[in-house]
C-alpha cells in the first residue's frame, strides 16, 4: 500500500508594521513580529496573522519585538489600537519609547501627574467662567 506523506510548507510570516502616533508626531514606525499591550478588559497580544480589530488601550506599557527578536517598550497614555492587515496603528495622547522599564514608569508617572494638574486647572477656570455667567444672568446690571 502506497502512503502519501503530507509535507508541511513553512510559510514565511511577514511582520506587522507598528505605528505609534500622538497628536504632535509619529513616535514609531517599525516592522515588528509581536505586540503586547493592555485594554480595559486585560492584556492581549498580537502576532502577524492576527485578525483585524479595534481596541481601546489603557495607560501603561506596550511591548513589541523587532525583527531581530529584541523586545522594546513604549509607555503610552490611553488611546486606540487599530489592526488592519499588517498595519497596527496606536493613537495616543503621548508616548515614550525606551528599553528601561524603570525609566519609562518614572517618566509616564510624571507625565500623568502633569496632565492631571492641567486638567484640574482647566476645570477650575471653567468653574470660574460658569460662576461669572450665573452672576451675569442673575444681575445683568451689576455684571457690566
Amino acid at each position: 500500500m502506497n502512503s502519501k506523506r503530507l509535507v508541511k510548507k513553512t510559510a514565511e510570516v511577514l511582520p506587522m508594521r507598528l505605528e505609534i502616533v500622538t497628536p504632535l508626531k509619529v513616535c514609531l514606525d517599525l516592522p515588528v513580529v509581536r505586540i503586547v499591550t493592555e485594554s480595559p478588559d486585560g492584556s492581549f497580544g498580537l502576532l502577524p496573522q492576527h485578525i483585524d480589530f479595534v481596541s481601546q488601550i489603557v495607560p501603561g506599557i506596550l511591548a513589541y519585538e523587532d525583527l531581530q527578536g529584541q523586545e522594546h517598550y513604549a509607555a503610552v497614555t490611553s488611546g486606540t489600537l487599530v489592526k488592519c492587515g499588517d498595519l497596527v496603528r496606536v493613537a495616543t495622547r503621548s508616548a515614550i519609547l525606551g528599553d528601561d522599564l524603570g525609566m519609562l514608569e518614572t517618566e509616564m508617572k510624571l507625565q500623568l501627574r502633569q496632565e492631571d494638574e492641567r486638567e484640574r486647572e482647566a476645570r477650575s477656570a471653567l468653574a470660574r467662567l460658569e460662576a461669572q455667567m450665573i452672576r451675569h444672568f442673575l444681575d445683568p446690571e451689576k455684571a457690566l
